[in-house]
């Protein structure tokens, strides 16, 4: 009896010692978890935090990200003399209405194919610029005519051109009754009696 009394002890003080080394194994790795997922939370909240105080103090832009050397980021046009400029958009708007209200305010007749010209090219980039004021390179691949600086600065020249057209009064110069033949679309591989350029043999 004494000697099954002996091993009913040993074996209760056995489950014992399993079950505290158990609960210390338990706990331990209980605290692993939460430790690493209140420093992986820690980390995340840092990321977020800086994100946003990133994302407050950011230009303002419709774009995704202000991108260094393209749109808003653009700090040079690669053109000397012609630095980049962020407010190329609006000035687009300004400029060719500027042309649109001198022609308005002239003599210069509604049929002249000059104005004509002049209104469509006006008419055109001030919507373009307007539905695109904050995106300079969708302006840029709509006109494909330069760069939106380039766009402010043909503004410019056309005006020193349609004051000079008017102080000239050169539309009452052009006959349009004569009847000029014009070739569409030539094609480059053809030389000036349409023959192939390949046919041309050196003179012997």
């Amino acid at each position: 009896d004494d000697r099954f009394s002996s091993l009913i002890f040993a074996s209760t003080q056995s489950k014992k010692l399993l079950t505290t080394m158990f609960s210390r194994v338990a706990a331990q790795s209980v605290r692993r978890i939460v430790g690493s997922r209140l420093s992986a939370g820690r980390e995340t909240t840092a990321v977020v935090t800086r994100s946003t105080a990133a994302g407050a103090f950011a230009p303002f832009s419709t774009a995704s990200e202000m991108v260094p050397g393209v749109g808003f980021g653009k700090t040079s046009t690669g053109i000397v003399g012609l630095p980049a400029d962020p407010d190329a958009c609006s000035k687009i708007v300004t400029k060719y209405q500027a042309l649109l209200d001198r022609m308005a305010a002239s003599d210069l007749p509604e049929t002249s194919q000059y104005r004509v010209d002049v209104e469509k090219i006006a008419n055109y980039r001030i919507q373009v610029a307007t539905e695109h004021a904050d995106d300079p390179d969708m302006v840029e691949e709509l006109c494909q005519c330069g760069q939106v600086e380039e766009l402010v600065q043909q503004a410019d020249d056309e005006m020193i051109v349609l004051d000079m057209y008017l102080k000239e009064r050169l539309w009452e110069e052009i006959d349009y009754d004569v009847d000029v033949e014009i070739e569409y679309n030539p094609d480059p591989s053809k030389d000036s009696d349409g023959l192939d350029d390949d046919d041309d043999e050196p003179a012997k």
